[in-house]
């Protein structure tokens, strides 16, 4: 009888009410993935250095493009010269203005991964 009058314990099972971390160091790439406020952040910087990259090249080509129709005008009679910068001119620079984009780009994006991949 001793043993009807004895408390039973009962065990109830369930889904853990916290999530525990698996590991003891910190993962951006969780952050991305789950679209934390912390993952944004980490894809709104890499978003704003690439806008800044672009906005340099394309005040770059402004001021290189840009005083040309001034200084055609300056010369009217210059219809060659006119030609000879439009189509020998402006193309060297062009070509060496894209080649630093794509770098600078794909360098942004390999500091993102770095970053973002702990190595």
């Amino acid at each position: 009888m001793p043993q009807e009058n004895a408390e039973r314990r009962v065990v109830v099972t369930g889904p853990p009410r916290r999530a525990r971390r698996t590991s003891g160091y910190y993962r951006p790439r969780t952050e991305i993935d789950e679209q934390t406020t912390l993952g944004h952040t980490y894809v709104r910087s890499l978003m704003r250095i690439q806008l800044r990259t672009g906005l340099t090249v394309f005040a770059v080509l402004a001021l290189l493009i840009g005083p040309l129709p001034l200084v055609f005008a300056a010369a009217p009679d210059a219809r060659r010269l006119e030609w000879a910068v439009l189509g020998f001119g402006l193309y060297p620079p062009l070509v060496l203005l894209a080649r630093w984009y794509v770098r600078r780009a794909e360098r942004n994006e390999r500091d993102f991964v770095r970053l973002v991949e702990d190595r």
